[in-house]
């Protein structure tokens, strides 16, 4: 019986994998975090703290949280998975026959919780307790990595994202998150809880490049009745979203897909940091993004893989006829045009549903989160004073595994 499955993004979720952050936001640092796609430094405690505030949140709500951490220490138990993700992760073309056999040699006898700590927090040469004969020791200051830290793995939205009845194992963007899908591979392959199920692994499970063709999760909205909504952002390209189409359709597992073009700037990184579903009808969206003169395309094809691409009008107007209402009700983000800034970039409109009408968010929202109140929406508040510096709300941390449909 396969459990893995999210037909829409308002359904009951049931199941959903998040991740704590540790060491690898203890190696940010003012130097490398802009490197390392983050803004700022974050406290580490601070961070985790606020973290389980929102882990405990969905539990709460009866939702079953399966901690990725843990899920790859629990994958590197299995021989097969552990000897793929060292020789992917730690490959003779990156570090050269020598080093990479030596690191190898260390990591695989560490424990196995401990060498997921560094497969995604990183591993320094001053970490290294071994002499190599390797140049690259030689050449390399103690402080730079063997590994650089992965600490976007923060946002399970994004690696890997659950459309209908299969799993789109995404190509990133950003060579800073790149090594972040040979953990969910290994993950869905491997792991107990996957392996061995009966569900579709769309698009991203061969580790080849992709060249242009990238996608990520944030920019994935399954908003029901077969429609699955994408921008195209700065990280989520036309040709990534016409092959996951593709795929889609091959597998009949979707009717249509409805891109939209967003800015390709940092503050709109991806579709869901301005535009959230929280209801049948209701959307919360940024208007200074998500305008009227947003171009917007419908892709239709069929089970060959064709794919049929048609320009369309309002995007608002497309969402409606997909899901056969009347009339969408958009709730703006809150204050004037200063606040719905801030609190825009403080991740007002990343919000996860957890059933309709009942979203997480982070509490220092005020104005929006006052909105979603007055509109019917029910707004359960987490912290985010840290973990929002990472710029991502309750939906960019979150990748649903399993979620009814509408």
């Amino acid at each position: 019986m396969n459990n893995c499955y999210v037909g829409s993004e308002i359904g009951q979720l049931h199941r959903v994998l998040i991740h704590r952050p540790g060491r690898s936001i203890s190696h940010l640092t003012p130097s490398n975090c802009q490197d390392l796609l983050f803004d700022d430094v974050l406290s580490v405690e601070k961070a985790g703290e606020e973290h389980d505030v929102f882990a405990d949140t969905l539990r709460g709500q009866g939702v079953e949280v399966l901690l990725l951490h843990n899920m790859l220490a629990e994958t590197l138990d299995i021989p097969e998975a552990k000897n793929w993700l060292l020789e992917t992760q730690i490959s003779e073309y990156r570090f050269g026959q020598t080093f990479a056999n030596d690191i190898r040699c260390f990591l695989a006898d560490l424990p196995h919780l401990k060498l997921a700590s560094m497969l995604i927090g990183g591993l320094s040469y001053a970490d290294l307790p071994m002499k190599s004969s390797s140049m690259l020791q030689g050449i390399n200051q103690p402080n730079d990595f063997i590994i650089k830290p992965l600490p976007n793995h923060l946002f399970t939205r994004d690696t890997s994202c659950w459309v209908y009845g299969g799993v789109s194992i995404n190509p990133m963007a950003k060579e800073a998150r790149q090594r972040e899908t040979n953990h969910l591979r290994a993950i869905y392959r491997w792991h107990p809880t996957f392996a061995g199920q009966d569900f579709i692994k769309y698009f991203g499970d061969e580790v080849r490049s992709y060249d242009k063709s990238t996608i990520e999760g944030g920019d994935v909205l399954v908003i029901g009745k077969g429609t699955v909504l994408i921008g195209m952002s700065e990280r989520t390209t036309p040709q990534g979203v016409e092959h996951l189409a593709s795929s889609l359709f091959k597998h009949n597992q979707a009717k249509k897909i409805i891109a939209i073009e967003l800015p390709k700037d940092r503050s709109c990184m991806h579709l869901d940091t301005v535009m959230t579903h929280m209801n049948v009808d209701t959307f919360s969206v940024y208007p200074e993004v998500v305008s009227k003169d947003v171009k917007c395309w419908s892709l239709t094809g069929d089970q060959s893989g064709r794919v049929d691409i048609k320009e369309e009008g309002y995007f608002v107007t497309a969402i409606e006829k997909a899901l056969e209402v009347d009339k969408l009700n958009l709730i703006t983000t809150g204050g004037d045009s200063f606040e719905a800034e801030r609190e825009q970039w403080n991740d007002a409109n990343n919000v996860l549903t957890v059933k309709p009408g009942v979203v997480i968010g982070y509490e220092r929202n005020t104005y929006t989160n006052e909105k979603y109140d007055k509109a019917g929406i029910t707004v359960l508040p987490i912290p985010g004073d840290e973990l929002g510096r990472g710029r991502g709300g309750a939906r960019c941390m979150s990748c649903p595994i399993e979620r009814d449909g509408i």
